[in-house]
């Protein structure tokens, strides 16, 4: 099969995206497939050329443009498969306020949040009492997250060049452990807790450095929470409307209750991401992951 890996982009996740597609075009390469790389760094024009003679898509994008839609939206017009979310599943689960209306209505317990857009910015005084966790809203792989525990913070924080200019969302800060749980067709795979061996969360640092966390799958949490993170992840999944797969991720406070924080729709795929660690305690390689991945963006497409 003629394969169309596009990977790279713009935005500041743009190294985690190619890291990873070098890892996926060894992967596709060693089960038999052609890969023709695309990079929409200089423009989205391109893609059209790129696909010529392709039968697949495969993306590793994170952040925009891929995990809003805008990438799969115009494979549909040529039309070429592609695994994971649509265009609509995509762009609500990206906007993380919209993503938390719609966990709400799902009935999934989420912090409280606020909204505020980069033009009120300045003149924003929270609603929410400290401490806060302060996000980029439309971010990824913790960039620009801060923790905010009074005014002096909040103002300093706002002025930091990684939330310049962007839409922001304030959280109701929840102390507790950190968990993940990926879906993959319709099924939960065993979830991963998570612990940062230096800072106070899993950040970019913790994510990306080799050894910075221990990642424990299949977490070692009792079979009743196990259940409740894989019912919460396949909730979200379906609620924001998703396809073939995703990962939720989760703080469990210190009475035990289960928190989402967000669902992400084109999770990091490194041979030791999160979601290929928990595919492979099920028995699936990363190898196994592409192909299966691959075949449920076949069928959707027929």
């Amino acid at each position: 099969m003629n394969i169309l890996l596009i990977a790279g982009g713009w935005s500041p996740e743009r190294d985690v995206s190619l890291l990873g597609a070098e890892q996926i075009e060894g992967a596709l390469r060693r089960l038999g497939h052609q890969v023709r790389r695309f990079d929409p760094e200089g423009g989205l024009h391109g893609i059209f050329d790129a696909a010529q003679g392709q039968d697949f898509a495969f993306l590793n994008l994170h952040g925009s443009p891929g995990e809003d839609g805008l990438v799969q939206a115009l494979l549909e017009t040529i039309p070429l498969p592609y695994q994971g979310a649509g265009p609509r599943g995509s762009l609500l689960a990206l906007d993380k306020a919209a993503a938390k209306a719609v966990f709400v209505r799902a009935g999934l317990a989420t912090p409280a949040w606020e909204f505020v857009s980069a033009n009120r910015i300045a003149s924003w005084h929270p609603r929410l009492p400290y401490p806060l966790v302060l996000k980029p809203n439309r971010g990824g792989s913790s960039v620009g997250v801060a923790f905010v525990n009074n005014e002096a913070e909040r103002i300093t924080q706002l002025a930091r060049p990684e939330v310049l200019g962007q839409d922001l969302i304030a959280e109701v800060c929840i102390h507790g452990v950190e968990l993940t749980c990926g879906v993959l067709e319709g099924k939960t795979l065993p979830p991963i807790l998570i612990r940062p061996k230096a800072g106070s969360f899993f950040d970019y640092a913790s994510k990306y450095l080799p050894g910075a966390s221990d990642e424990i799958c299949p977490a070692p949490v009792d079979a009743a929470t196990t259940r409740k993170l894989q019912e919460m992840a396949q909730t979200a999944h379906e609620a924001l409307g998703l396809a073939d797969y995703s990962r939720s991720d989760f703080l469990m406070d210190g009475a035990g209750k289960l928190w989402i924080l967000e669902t992400n729709t084109l999770p990091g795929m490194t041979a030791t991401s999160l979601l290929p660690q928990e595919a492979a305690a099920v028995g699936l390689s990363f190898e196994d992951l592409l192909a299966e991945l691959i075949r449920l963006g076949m069928r959707k497409h027929s």
